[in-house]
């Protein structure tokens, strides 16, 4: 058995590479510090006591103050023992890379407190008729024989919440190193910034095979700086290259670019020499300058000819 201690942040949503949007719970993964080690020859149980965030001394107990300096830390926030852990020594830090991708866990924590409710909310009966004359809208059914008392476990109005939950089999999809956070696919209980215990899945095993891959943010966002920068010069750039290869095309791109804004230029003083609509073109391509120049020069050879011609006829 592992385990580690952390706290809720809030959910938000990922995509796969496949395209998929993926709701995850964003969990932040502060070294935990291993408070005690419980072994079965001296408390009959294997189990590491972990704690997490650090706490003020003054707001501290002694027997806490007392238990961190064996540790050689300070007192903690959240304590918690983890049954059937070990390979740790008192004093250890514990982080995230404790679970890799793809491990399925069992996320404990204190569900959302939803104050006193009734039987509808609470337990999910129905509501009486809403006629005027029903008198029973909301109200609770009949609490049965209670000559005595009412029977222990009879569904009534109460509080509601804020009680130990744990959600079984969830995959962790990605820990990111940098930010200390699990992205853990599905909601888990309790509200933002509430302690969580998350330890591996003791049912379904502790890894899937199909693991998912997200999509790289940075990457995508260096990606479509490069397909605009590419759109400009005439790249052909697909979404399969790799940035590497996309700056490569990008380069060689702007190098024909360069030479055909050049030759562009040249061809445009060429067909005002030939008195082509400088509007028309303007608008062409190289090629189809290049056509219309030849076309012109070709009419004009032909006019040329045709008066040498009958020049020489004349002469004749």
């Amino acid at each position: 058995m592992k385990g580690i201690l952390g706290r809720k942040a809030g959910m938000t949503t990922v995509f796969s590479e496949e395209g998929k949007a993926i709701p995850v719970t964003v969990v932040e993964i502060k070294p935990n510090v291993v408070l005690q080690v419980k072994t079965l020859a001296k408390d009959g149980y294997k189990a590491l006591k972990l704690g997490l965030e650090d706490k003020k001394i003054n707001k501290s107990i002694k027997s806490m103050i007392g238990e961190a300096k064996k540790a050689n830390t300070s007192p903690k926030y959240f304590i918690h023992e983890i049954r059937d852990m070990d390979g740790f020594e008192r004093g250890d830090l514990i982080n995230g890379d404790i679970f890799v991708d793809g491990s399925l866990v069992d996320v404990t924590g204190i569900s959302k407190g939803k104050g006193f409710q009734g039987t509808i909310k609470r337990h999910n009966q129905s509501r009486g008729p809403m006629s005027h004359g029903s008198k029973s809208h909301r109200v609770t059914g009949s609490s049965g024989d209670i000559r005595s008392t009412v029977k222990k476990s009879k569904k009534m109005p109460g509080h509601m919440g804020h009680q130990q939950v744990t959600m079984q089999n969830l995959e962790i999809i990605s820990f990111d190193r940098k930010l200390n956070v699990f992205l853990i696919k599905g909601s888990i209980p309790g509200p933002n910034k509430s302690f969580i215990v998350i330890k591996e899945a003791i049912k379904k095993g502790t890894k899937i095979n199909n693991l998912i891959k997200l999509v790289d943010v940075e990457e995508v966002r260096i990606k479509n700086q490069l397909f605009e920068e590419g759109k400009k010069v005439g790249a052909k750039l697909t979404s399969s290259m790799s940035i590497e290869q996309m700056k490569v095309e990008i380069e060689q791109a702007t190098i024909k670019h360069q030479k055909d804004l050049e030759e562009h230029k040249i061809l445009l003083e060429k067909a005002e020499l030939l008195k082509i609509n400088k509007a028309k073109a303007l608008k062409m391509s190289n090629q189809e300058l290049k056509s219309e120049i030849a076309k012109v020069e070709a009419l004009m050879n032909a006019r040329k000819n045709r008066n040498q011609n009958k020049e020489s006829e004349e002469q004749k």
